[in-house]
């Protein structure tokens, strides 16, 4: 494993052209935990959530995944007070088609009419007059997929959004989606203790899709003292959370992590991730060290 060291290290995370045409480094930042408790209301110290976007880009980061219902619209807000006017090379990635009525609940709602609102609103909290990636945060099984997508189409034709993704979906589902509106990313649960997402990633990548996995360092018992993730760690002066990472960015170049926190810190060390090289044995033992 070598750790070189550079002031933007999120740059040797290599870049991925979500449709094609659009490129972004592979080790992004998410900014669902900008909010307060229960990814609701505003964050305890606003402040703190303006330097850590701003460090984010500082590093290297040019892929920023957020959704209208962080807060919800909180997250939007505070990308465009840390950052607008935006670099040239930022992309930021929005979500719509989850509602929420208070902390930690979520439910899906795919009407069209609600997808086009929630796009206007985002597009105004965010400041931009077309969003690069707009993500269905869920497919709402009470609306047919058609009428979901056909809106974003719609959308897009207008060009208020330049590409479609999904999210936490089935490769049968990412099928559908296809036969309706040109698909570049998908996102669903996956790290190193979770990869029951495995057969999506497999899709993502024969298909040339960005993955784009959420809750990516779920380390859990893999870090406990002792554990596979800790004895590594410590062999190489490296954080678990950093090898998981390291590990995500090694397992497809399509993998595109989105590590969140809070935290400045917490941010820079995330981001060193990208510059940890595991070798064919230390990949492989990660990957088995879970049993799968």
């Amino acid at each position: 494993m070598s750790t070189p060291s550079h002031t933007r290290p999120a740059e040797a995370s290599g870049t991925f052209s979500l449709g094609g045409d659009l490129p972004v480094r592979r080790l992004g930042y998410g900014a669902m935990q900008l909010t307060g408790p229960g990814i609701w209301g505003e964050p305890k110290d606003p402040d703190e959530a303006v330097r850590v976007l701003r460090r984010a880009v500082e590093l290297g980061v040019n892929f920023i995944d957020t959704a209208d219902s962080y807060g919800p619209f909180v997250s939007e807000q505070l990308i465009h007070k840390a950052l607008h006017p935006y670099p040239d090379d930022l992309v930021i990635a929005t979500k719509g088609g989850l509602t929420r009525s208070g902390p930690d609940d979520w439910r899906p709602v795919g009407r069209p009419e609600y997808l086009r609102q929630q796009t206007e609103l985002s597009l105004r909290h965010l400041g931009l007059e077309r969003i690069d990636l707009y993500q269905l945060h869920r497919i709402d099984p009470k609306v047919p997929l058609a009428d979901q997508l056909g809106e974003l189409v719609l959308l897009q034709q207008e060009g208020k959004i330049r590409h479609i993704g999904l999210s936490e979906v089935t490769v049968e589902q990412i099928g559908q989606a296809r036969e309706i509106a040109e698909i570049v990313s998908v996102q669903n649960l996956y790290n190193l203790a979770n990869r029951d997402a495995e057969d999506v990633l497999d899709h993502a990548e024969r298909e040339n899709l960005g993955f784009i996995p959420w809750f990516p360092m779920a380390t859990g018992e893999l870090a406990r003292p002792g554990g596979p993730l800790d004895s590594a760690a410590k062999q190489h002066g490296a954080s678990p959370s950093q090898l998981a990472l390291a590990w995500l960015l090694r397992r497809s170049p399509v993998m595109l992590p989105i590590p969140g926190t809070s935290r400045v810190a917490h941010l820079e060390e995330n981001v060193a991730a990208a510059e940890i090289t595991l070798s064919d044995e230390e990949y492989t033992a990660l990957a088995e060290s879970v049993g799968a």
